[in-house]
């Protein structure tokens, strides 16, 4: 089955969350998508990615907090999942991080979708305390450890960039063992990331053609059997896509 969601780069000058997540769920779309970038550095290196010149665009410098938001978006609908797309997992605290998940989650009843990616601004990850040479790394030591947040009543975890000794950490997620944790990018080992600790992959729609989707599809598939997951659980969410002029 086909499910539809919007995403939408919500800032003090754009509609309202809560107007938007209302008229979102009435439209009967699945799920609502708020990106993040906690910060903008003033002066940065590092070229936009999804313009030919460059230059990124001023949006990107006004979003609102994606859980904040999602949760007043959760309070004022009923059945519309709300999902990060994506959570900068780097740059974030994640025994913090681990919290905010879990009450989205508790104040939607369940319909929080965790998209999560490492970043590409270089600059912004640096400021935030992120690794961002080995940010994918990160990103897992940050994964492995909230799932053990999630799970458990007394949680502990020693990894190579998180380690916390035995705590508590409530609440812990409606949506169980976690909510589903979906992977952004088109990096070359993001499939195997997927079977390993995620839960789907979302790629760019306009980055990647019909086929090569197919294809991966195909090899996730494979990767999922190998490793003893049932492949019907990992999914696929087609992240943007390039308007069809036709329509």
């Amino acid at each position: 089955m086909l499910n539809v969601g919007v995403i939408m780069f919500v800032t003090h000058k754009s509609i309202d969350i809560v107007t938007l997540a209302k008229k979102v769920e009435a439209l009967g779309f699945e799920s609502l998508w708020l990106p993040e970038h906690p910060i903008i550095p003033v002066h940065m290196e590092t070229r936009f990615p999804g313009t030919p010149d460059g230059i990124l665009p001023e949006v990107y410098k006004q979003l609102v907090d994606p859980f904040v938001a999602l949760g007043a978006a959760a309070a004022v609908t009923r059945q519309l999942k709300v999902a990060t797309g994506i959570c900068l997992v780097p740059e974030r605290n994640p025994l913090l991080l681990a919290k905010e998940v879990a009450t989205v989650d508790l104040i939607s009843g369940g319909r929080f979708l965790f998209g999560i990616g490492a970043g590409w601004l270089r600059e912004e990850a640096e400021i935030l305390g992120a690794d961002f040479p080995h940010r994918w790394t990160q990103t897992r030591d940050a994964v492995l450890a909230m799932k053990e947040l999630w799970t458990k009543d007394q949680a502990s975890y020693r990894g190579s960039h998180v380690s916390f000794p035995p705590l508590w950490c409530y609440p812990k997620p409606v949506q169980k063992p976690h909510p589903p944790i979906i992977l952004g990018g088109e990096a070359k080992n993001v499939l195997k990331r997927v079977v390993e600790w995620g839960d789907g992959w979302m790629p760019r729609g306009n980055n990647l053609q019909v086929e090569e989707i197919t294809a991966a599809r195909k090899e996730l598939d494979r990767l999922a059997r190998e490793a003893g997951r049932d492949p019907k659980s990992l999914t696929i969410t087609i992240f943007r896509a390039e308007p069809d002029p036709a329509s």
